[in-house]
């Protein structure tokens, strides 16, 4: 490589002072001052980069370790949402742990005296065997004990000659009545098996106006079937209902109830039973009626253990006496006065009954029974059920205007009395 002299370096500054000198004196015009202005720039920035054009040593950075993606703090865990949630709610919970105690009910019962010209209409069209026809029919129950103890109504199995039991599961069984009273339309049957499901058994007396109700059972033969409503109201009686062969109060619910119902459960939101599916009023929609399951419970208890229960009866009839009824008495009746406008007015008494043994008449007024005042006919019923068979009802009425201590034993109702 050739290297330049220091004589040669002064000879090369001579030569550029003699062009700029040169240049101050000869150039004259704005372009070429311009001109001047670019070379000498264009000059310093070359020099400025002789000047830099050595080699630079590289300088390592100080070492930090930084990653590529910076980590976030963990934050509270987030869970995947739980999709069976969507399906699920207190109807299909309640459901979860009664459906599988709830029963279909099958029964058939034969006619043995049915006239000859009823046997057409029920044998079709066919020539039918000289033998007596059968009536089927389908309800509905639910296991109140794992050794095979089912409650349904009276009105179900009281008149089959044969009973059978299915399952949702497709098990079927015999069934044997233990007991059924048609007074309060509750019944026991009795199945040959072990360690079933039993439903959950509820409070009655805790039921609310307005609380949900869940019906299942059997309507129209469709297993299974599972309805949901409120309480529309509690304490209805049997008399509310038209229903004055029954001496029991029902639970109304809008919940749908239908044919096959009949002796299934009713579930409040948990559940639990609180009343059996009895009644319906056919002409209506929405109005289905329950035996409270506490009643209901009382009643299978006796049926589980004797076969039977044993109600007690007085033998009267009677009405709630208003100051109407008791001004159209007195103005019909010349020798008989009412002197009272409120209380129990009896209107009728069963011969050889409690009643007529005890020397109540027709016309009494029964202002206390067992020292409670009683204006409603639903309170005498009560009265005398709770007293039972085995004690004296002490009764205050008022006769003619004169007030009377009558005692009454209570007597079992004979199976004839309604």
């Amino acid at each position: 490589m050739t290297r330049l002299t220091p004589r040669f370096k002064q000879h090369e500054n001579n030569l550029m002072s003699n062009l700029l000198n040169y240049i101050n004196t000869k150039i004259k015009s704005h372009f070429w001052r311009s001109l001047l202005g670019l070379v000498l720039f264009l000059g310093i920035c070359l020099s400025g980069l002789t000047a830099f054009s050595s080699p630079l040593k590289a300088e390592p950075l100080d070492s930090v370790d930084y990653p590529l993606v910076e980590k976030v703090p963990n934050g509270p865990e987030v869970q995947p949402p739980n999709l069976s949630s969507l399906y699920t709610n207190f109807v299909t919970n309640a459901l979860k742990q009664a459906e599988p105690a709830v029963v279909q009910i099958n029964v058939s019962r034969t006619l043995n005296n049915l006239p000859n010209v009823l046997r057409p209409f029920l044998g079709g069209v066919r020539p039918i065997p000289p033998t007596a026809p059968i009536i089927r029919g389908v309800g509905s129950g639910f296991v109140i004990d794992p050794k095979g103890l089912i409650l349904t109504n009276a009105h179900v199995v009281d008149t089959a000659d044969v009973v059978s039991v299915s399952f949702q599961d497709g098990r079927t069984f015999d069934g044997e009545v233990l007991g059924a009273d048609p007074i309060t339309d509750v019944a026991v049957v009795k199945i040959d098996a072990r360690d079933l499901a039993v439903v959950p058994i509820g409070n009655s007396d805790l039921v609310k106006q307005g609380q949900w109700a869940i019906a299942i059972g059997n309507p129209m033969g469709l297993q299974e079937t599972v309805t949901v409503g409120v309480i529309s109201a509690i304490d209805r009686t049997a008399s509310d209902l038209g229903i004055f062969d029954k001496q029991i109060g029902f639970l109304q619910t809008d919940a749908a109830i239908n044919p096959g119902n009949s002796g299934g459960p009713l579930l409040n939101e948990k559940g639990e039973v609180i009343g059996i599916n009895t009644a319906i009023i056919g002409q209506a929609q929405g109005l289905g009626f329950a035996i409270p399951i506490n009643t209901a419970s009382a009643i299978a208890q006796q049926l589980i253990t004797k076969g039977k229960v044993d109600h007690p009866y007085i033998g009267i009839k009677m009405i709630p006496l208003t100051a109407q009824i008791a001004q159209q008495i007195n103005r019909s009746q010349k020798d008989f006065k009412i002197n009272s406008n409120e209380g129990i007015l009896i209107v009728d008494v069963t011969p050889r009954s409690p009643a007529a043994q005890a020397g109540l008449q027709v016309g009494d007024v029964i202002q206390k029974m067992n020292n409670r005042p009683v204006t409603e006919t639903t309170v005498v019923q009560t009265i005398i059920n709770d007293n039972g068979i085995e004690h004296p009802l002490k009764l205050e009425v008022q006769r003619n205007g004169q007030q009377k201590t009558v005692t009454v034993r209570p007597e079992p109702i004979p199976s004839q009395v309604s």
